[in-house]
């Protein structure tokens, strides 16, 4: 794809003796979102940590922005502009709002207008930002986690279900962020198990079973293909009305 910012072409992982992955290839448009979906251990999470150099690719290439980056130390793969928000949220429970945000800030003081665009984005990281982060809802600290890895301006951000556990008024405020932060043209890769959310926010798509791609295409196209969802997914049409 001309457009790819990222590109995965015949990614294996193995993790000990597990094959993980097998021949996984999609591309992530610049400037769009794109949907990784798939059932609960379809290899979604691996394929990020993956990407991260968290785990290494056994095998294919994986591209970023024209430059391989599968043999990259995890931090070489941030610095080149790639940011990653984990499942597990990754934010430092002992330590107030303030310093978790100025921690991710590894290029220096902060940049003010980016700082007051960020807590507008997501009000309590302003409200809370002399409290501990272990004190914050669920909701909370995962605003906070995508703040942090959005603090300094990055090229790719990979987001690994921010709906996970949230309220629906949270999962709305939190798909009204993203759709904001997408409308800056930052490109996402975008983990979600939340359907509805998915199709407010994806351009397009790729759907993982057992650690490989069997889909990929138009977010809008497979949001308005009930019988597609079912097949790729065992999702029915109830369950996005």
């Amino acid at each position: 794809m001309a457009d790819a910012l990222l590109t995965l072409e015949g990614v294996h992982t193995h993790i000990g003796p597990y094959h993980i992955l097998h021949e996984v290839s999609f591309a992530v448009p610049r400037g769009g979102v794109t949907m990784l979906l798939g059932r609960n251990g379809a290899g979604k999470s691996t394929t990020l940590r993956t990407i991260m150099g968290l785990w290494k690719a056994s095998l294919g290439t994986i591209t970023f922005d024209g430059r391989p980056i599968q043999g990259l130390a995890t931090p070489d793969i941030a610095r080149a502009g790639i940011a990653y928000v984990p499942e597990n949220m990754g934010i430092f429970a002992d330590l107030t709002v303030a310093e978790n945000m100025r921690l991710a800030a590894t290029s220096g003081p902060f940049d003010e207008k980016r700082l007051a665009w960020i807590k507008e984005l997501f009000p309590p990281i302003g409200t809370f930002w002399d409290k501990a982060a272990g004190t914050l809802s669920g909701g909370q600290k995962q605003m906070l986690s995508v703040a942090r890895a959005i603090i300094e301006p990055r090229r790719l951000i990979l987001i690994d279900e921010p709906s996970k556990g949230l309220a629906p008024a949270i999962i709305a405020a939190m798909t009204a962020a993203l759709k904001e932060l997408k409308d800056t043209d930052t490109t996402i890769l975008l983990v979600e198990q939340n359907f509805a959310m998915a199709s407010a926010l994806g351009d397009t798509v790729a759907v993982m079973d057992d650690g490989r791609i069997v889909h990929a295409g138009a977010m809008a196209e497979l949001a308005a293909d009930a019988s597609l969802q079912e097949k790729l997914m065992g999702l029915s049409l109830e369950v996005h009305q």
